[in-house]
């Protein structure tokens, strides 16, 4: 018999609380061991329950929920699952949550919460499985980020990106993609070719990121809007609820969004996005799938494999979770395997030489 992935929720309010737990429970994978109100108890109830997961919600009395989840991941790093507000705050905690050492999270509308909750169950429960097998490692903080002028000298390179112009990077990342990302892009200088980004994230939130990345990155990076041009030094992310796929019209390429149906139960859809890159780009693409859980992408990245394009992974090593790499390598998508710190290096690298 499988063992159970044990989890903590930690929510301040009680119909949260009893919702998640009760939902939770009608897992035959999990078993909720307790619950707790704030931090502190929350505290207590980890030493001695010992979790597999948390479900930790982004705004908590007494102690908030980022300066919790930092001491957590400094003393008794574990998965930690998000519960967010769909608001503006909400996703800039969250991301927050993401950069100190949250795995992932999910969504809550303020409006009619107990329908809304029995809704995100399933989500929850798929994504606290998952999680339950992530080592997670304690994290180091810097008391400085990085600023555009950092990342500049970041992203110095010996690499003459010439005729970059009709080149095109595609990235579609899941799981663990925020914090890698921003790795990636910090790395690139700002005449990289132009860049289009999936990760799986709901609306506002993508707003958000790219803004966060904006702030910190050489090149500029911005939330895709129907009918943007794809240019040197620009990275466009998808929009929350919507696909973006690639189109040419004779020398210029641009991205359309839709509400087309989930692909992959994704939208956006990583798969989407790279089979609409082999259609239009063919050979003048590099492909990159990163850390995530799923399949979304794999099949997407072997048809611009087989339309010439480059291809390469993240390492399972550097991978939060491996799941979407790893599924692109067993379909015979890709060329090359990279660990994180390598991926932006071997993108140029194969830019230089196409």
């Amino acid at each position: 018999m499988l063992k159970k992935v044990k989890v903590l929720i930690v929510d301040d309010s009680a119909v949260v609380r009893k919702i998640l737990s009760t939902g939770l429970s009608k897992d035959h994978g999990i078993e909720v061991v307790g619950t707790a109100a704030d931090p502190f108890i929350a505290r207590d109830k980890i030493i001695n329950l010992r979790p597999d997961v948390i479900t930790l919600d982004v705004e908590m009395p007494r102690m908030d929920g980022i300066s919790f989840l930092q001491r957590l991941m400094t003393y008794y790093p574990l998965p930690v699952i998000m519960v967010s507000s769909l608001t503006q705050a909400g996703c800039e905690t969250t991301l927050k949550a993401l950069e100190v050492g949250a795995l992932d999270f999910v969504t809550k509308p303020s409006l009619d919460v107990s329908y809304t909750l029995s809704e995100i169950v399933t989500e929850l429960a798929e994504k606290i499985k998952e999680s339950a097998n992530v080592k997670v490692k304690k994290k180091e903080y810097f008391k400085n980020t990085g600023d555009k002028n950092t990342a500049a000298r970041r992203a110095e390179t010996s690499h003459a990106l010439i005729n970059s112009t009709h080149k095109i990077i595609a990235i579609g990342a899941s799981t663990g993609g925020t914090e890698a990302l921003k790795e990636v892009l910090m790395q690139m200088p700002p005449n990289a070719p132009g860049i289009l980004i999936v990760q799986h994230m709901p609306q506002l939130f993508t707003k958000s990121f790219a803004d966060r990345l904006n702030s910190l990155c050489s090149l500029e990076v911005r939330e895709a809007k129907d009918g943007d041009s794809i240019i040197p030094g620009l990275a466009l992310i998808a929009p929350g609820n919507y696909h973006m796929e690639l189109r040419r019209n004779g020398a210029r390429y641009y991205v359309t969004t839709n509400q087309e149906p989930q692909v992959r139960r994704h939208r956006p859809s990583v798969e989407v996005l790279f089979e609409s890159i082999a259609k239009y780009a063919g050979a003048n693409a590099v492909g990159v799938i990163m850390t995530g859980m799923g399949d979304d992408g794999a099949g997407g990245l072997l048809k611009m494999k087989e339309a010439g394009a480059k291809t390469l992974a993240q390492d399972e090593e550097s991978c939060v979770v491996f799941g979407m790499p790893k599924e692109a390598i067993k379909l015979g998508a890709v060329d090359t395997v990279v660990p994180l710190n390598k991926i932006t290096p071997s993108i140029l690298s194969v830019l230089t030489k196409m």
